[in-house]
């Protein structure tokens, strides 16, 4: 009992860091909406249990969240095992990636590498990657500065204990999506609005 109470009082500094970074977190969330709706993706990695949460997300992004509303594309570099065995195998793992990154990655997407301890050699490489083509970085990372944050163009740094560092990272990828959520919603508001013209009615042509 003594174990598991002092585990959910850690949760505590890591929802109170989040809690700090909020607007970070609602300003990602816009602007990965802005992006997606223009036909841009999201490219997401992280090793183990940032696997488990990159997966999550993009799960969140080409299925739904909270409501309905359209699909969009949303890649997790670690689910296809044909081509993670393939490259781990050819060029090794801390290419892994990077690899991924030069293939999917279109000037304007946005990558989201994940990592409790910000030093993964696979996610730095992938930063690496995405800076040179003009992909746009992202980290989600443990206590910061570390190397993955000085490499990414923001971050959202959790400071807590590694486990619970990663249940941060799910309240921070939830947090995204209502932020995105919101303005995917603005959006088709916003363009309902514009059809039915100044009093209402349809718009003329």
């Amino acid at each position: 009992m003594d174990a598991v109470l002092a585990h959910l009082q850690a949760v505590g500094p890591a929802v109170e860091s989040l809690r700090a970074q909020a607007g970070r977190l609602a300003g990602w969330g816009t602007e990965l909406a802005r992006r997606l709706l223009d036909g841009g993706r999201l490219l997401a990695a992280g090793n183990g249990g940032s696997a488990a949460e990159a997966q999550h997300l993009t799960a969140e992004l080409v299925g739904r969240f909270d409501g309905e509303r359209q699909a969009f594309s949303a890649i997790s570099l670690h689910a296809d095992t044909s081509a993670v065995t393939a490259i781990s195998n050819d060029y090794g793992y801390d290419h892994l990636f990077a690899r991924q990154v030069l293939g999917h990655g279109r000037a304007g997407d946005v990558l989201l590498l994940l990592t409790t301890s910000g030093k993964s050699e696979n996610l730095l490489r992938a930063a690496e990657a995405a800076r040179g083509i003009g992909v746009t970085s992202w980290a989600l990372t443990g206590s910061a500065p570390n190397p993955l944050t000085r490499l990414c163009d923001d971050y959202v740094a959790v400071d807590a204990l590694p486990a619970n560092v990663q249940e941060g990272h799910l309240m921070a990828l939830h947090a995204l999506c209502r932020a995105f959520d919101a303005e995917v919603a603005r959006h088709a508001n916003a363009a309902a609005g514009a059809q039915r013209g100044p009093h209402g009615g349809a718009a003329r042509s």
